[in-house]
């Protein structure tokens, strides 16, 4: 199936094709088909239409006996009969003769060792341009010799019939590893595209020994690289985007026997009340080249409203990495001295920052937790905890404890420092506490990467178990423990070992898998 020719994959009878087109005239292309209209700073504006964000309960994999055995089975991972997914890949290549056919060929991973050739079949412009803005562009070299190992097929107009093919919805992405080859459908968005290709490293990289990571990493001017784990609306991108470091990626990395590298060329940040003050370095790599997924502009002006969720909360925009005044070209770097944990707690009880030895460092990764506020989800009017195994479980098709393991080496292996960084709230939980100012969690970074908290007296939190830094240069002591900025102790020890009863009650999943090291690293209750 790995060539370059459409027809073996089956498509046949295309009206245009158009391959690896020059990034001013797919959107030149994008335009004149009505696909989206230029914002004024140059962006590609586009909607999604009724999908604005993932179809979790829409994603498959082929159930196929030399690969049964390996995957994660579940709610996640749904397995899909292998004649079904036949059926559902003919109706697709039906669906695509007599249109135009917009493809990508390039690479996901920086490191040209470990770099898979992928291949992107897409029915709109902008979803070509969403490829060639998210993953590694080939040099005219490599595009000329480009043999793809997997192909994402894109229909995104093309709805299925739930009954007759047997599935949760209209929408579609399913999985073959035997055929290699991701079929999308009924979803224009384009983070689709992305994260399947994602899951698809998350699955082949672990077996040649190659840590697939949902982080951001960025490097220092001493070569001493750091990883940023957390789930959406914790800091993971603008955090990592720091103008004293430079940014190595925002959202997926492996960690191998070299050290870590990108698997993108570019970012995918989420832009609600994107402001220039607070983060101008994304504010600024918004340009022509960028892609604005279903954010407001003004109809006269075509200026961008980042403050508005009139279509969606999930607003997103593209831009490749090279729009960050100091990227890294290629995106690599060494193994990182520090690995943080970002965490939204919304219930105002964990510390701003906490050391994590290796078994309370895999404690905290299967658990990945965070919390969502009131106003995020219908029905939510208090912080709710959340909790994605690795930070990253909808794109895991192994068993999490894979993952989990391989950090733990690692950690070991190089000496690297995990800390666990709380970006919530303090002195409260939210609608009590205030939010964590920017300034002190950049401070508690700061400190962290250069070394002024190794020799710093720590000591271990009674509820949380985790080790908690006695003083810190430019933040207050009393911020350092969470109970101190609360008025009532009272109501903290009881919001407190409610959080950790939380943390036990997820963990119990993981309890058969971890050592007795493992289990004791957690909460105490």
């Amino acid at each position: 199936m790995a060539t370059h020719n459409l027809e073996t994959l089956g498509i046949y009878n295309v009206a245009n094709v158009y391959r690896n087109l020059p990034v001013p005239e797919l959107i030149k292309l994008a335009l004149s088909r009505n696909e989206g209209e230029l914002a004024s700073n140059g962006a590609l504006v586009v909607n999604t239409g009724e999908r604005t964000g993932r179809s979790p309960n829409d994603k498959y994999i082929v159930d196929e006996e030399k690969y049964r055995d390996k995957i994660w089975w579940g709610p996640i991972n749904k397995p899909m009969k292998p004649e079904l997914f036949d059926n559902l890949y003919k109706l697709v290549t039906t669906y695509l003769q007599n249109r135009d056919i917009f493809i990508f060929d390039g690479f996901a991973g920086a490191d040209v060792k470990h770099r898979l050739p992928i291949r992107v079949v897409a029915e709109k412009a902008w979803q070509a341009l969403f490829a060639n803005t998210l993953f590694v562009r080939p040099t005219e070299s490599e595009l000329s010799t480009h043999v793809p190992e997997f192909t994402v097929v894109a229909a995104c107009n093309m709805k299925a019939l739930p009954r007759i093919d047997e599935l949760s919805s209209e929408a579609f992405v399913c999985v073959s590893f035997t055929k290699k080859v991701i079929l999308i459908g009924g979803t224009q968005y384009g983070g689709e595209i992305k994260k399947s290709i994602f899951s698809i490293l998350n699955f082949l990289l672990p077996q040649k020994n190659i840590f697939p990571m949902h982080c951001s990493a960025n490097i220092g001017s001493n070569n001493d690289s750091a990883l940023f784990f957390g789930l959406s609306g914790t800091g993971k991108t603008t955090l990592s985007a720091d103008p004293e470091r430079k940014l190595i990626g925002d959202d997926e990395h492996g960690w191998s026997d070299n050290g870590i590298f990108n698997f993108e060329g570019g970012c995918y940040a989420k832009c609600i009340k994107l402001s220039q003050e607070a983060e101008p370095q994304i504010w600024n790599a918004i340009r022509f080249g960028s892609l604005l997924e279903n954010v407001v502009i003004n109809p006269d002006t075509k200026v961008p409203d980042f403050n508005s969720d009139h279509i969606t909360e999930n607003t997103r925009a593209t831009y490749p990495v090279e729009h960050i005044p100091n990227c890294v070209i290629p995106g690599v770097g060494t193994h990182p001295k520090n690995v943080f944990f970002l965490t939204c707690d919304a219930f105002g009880v964990l510390p701003p920052i906490a050391k994590l030895d290796e078994n309370m460092a895999m404690y905290h990764f299967l658990s990945g937790y965070t919390a969502k506020v009131a106003g995020t989800e219908a029905g939510i009017t208090e912080p709710k905890a959340t909790f994605s195994t690795c930070f990253g479980s909808p794109f895991l098709p192994l068993h999490p404890t894979t993952y989990a393991k391989m950090l733990g080496e690692r950690l070991k292996a190089h000496g690297a420092t995990c800390w666990l960084v709380n970006t919530g709230w303090s002195g409260g939980p939210c609608g009590t506490g205030s939010r964590m100012k920017i300034r002190i969690t950049r401070a508690l970074l700061s400190a962290a990467l250069t070394g002024k908290l190794d020799k710093v007296e720590c000591h271990k939190d009674p509820i949380f178990n985790v080790w908690v830094p006695n003083e810190c240069p430019g933040v207050e002591s009393n911020v350092l423990s969470p109970r101190e900025t609360w008025k009532d102790k009272d109501a903290y020890d009881k919001k407190a070992k409610e959080l950790a009863g939380l943390f036990n009650k997820n963990f119990e999943q993981y309890k058969e898998f971890a050592t007795k090291e493992m289990i004791a690293a957690g909460p105490a209750v």
